[in-house]
């Protein structure tokens, strides 16, 4: 196997995207796609825009949702990703972002009210994380902020979990991935973690080490 060395001007090596929704506090609601999530426990981390009406919303008003579409959804996300909502639009951005403040009728998605915080949930996504961020700072390089967040309550839809339990069903749910900026959805499973907690006697062999 020969290895190069590059230099990419991207590091989405394959992640899940997220629809990120905030409170704008005046009855409106931001919302915004992302692709830096990732989660220990309970807590759920973003990296986001320092100029970002995201950002600049969770320093003032912590509550959020996380929201996870399904491949399906892909066209929706790309339909916010040119999309801002601060007016002015920064700087960096406005070769090729226009302003949006009505970004979920933008996308064609419908707000669907959440239980324990303002910011709504996205109706069509099928995986759902209310949450509220317990920090928000600023990266090692000063460029980008880390949103810590502690999910309150997990929404999912009936399809994707087992049944009885509170296990979301891996061979039911199927995130929308960005890869190096392109969308793909999984492909068939390969094994199973020796952790899982939802085994399936129809799993091919665990991965070898």
């Amino acid at each position: 196997m020969t290895h190069l060395t590059i230099a990419p001007s991207i590091l989405y090596a394959g992640t899940p995207v997220a629809l990120i929704t905030t409170d704008n506090g005046d009855e409106t609601f931001n919302l915004a796609p992302m692709s830096s999530a990732w989660a220990l426990g309970d807590v759920v981390v973003l990296g986001l825009g320092d100029e970002g009406r995201t950002g600049t919303n969770l320093r003032s008003r912590p509550e959020l949702v996380v929201s996870y579409p399904s491949p399906a959804q892909w066209d929706a996300v790309e339909r916010l990703a040119s999309l801002t909502g601060s007016n002015p639009v920064p700087e960096h951005k406005r070769a090729r972002f226009r302003y949006e403040p009505r970004k979920f009728e933008a996308a064609g998605l419908t707000e669907q009210k959440s239980e324990l915080v303002a910011p709504p949930r996205v109706g069509e996504c099928p995986l759902q994380f209310e949450a509220t961020a317990v920090s928000v700072d600023l990266d090692a390089g000063g460029n980008f902020l880390v949103v810590q967040a502690k999910v309150l309550r997990v929404h999912a839809v009936a399809e994707i979990v087992v049944p009885g339990t509170s296990y979301v069903d891996p061979r039911a749910w199927s995130p929308l991935i960005y890869n190096f900026r392109h969308y793909f959805g999984l492909g068939e499973q390969l094994g199973e973690s020796f952790r899982t907690e939802t085994p399936s006697a129809a799993a091919g062999p665990a991965p070898r080490r």
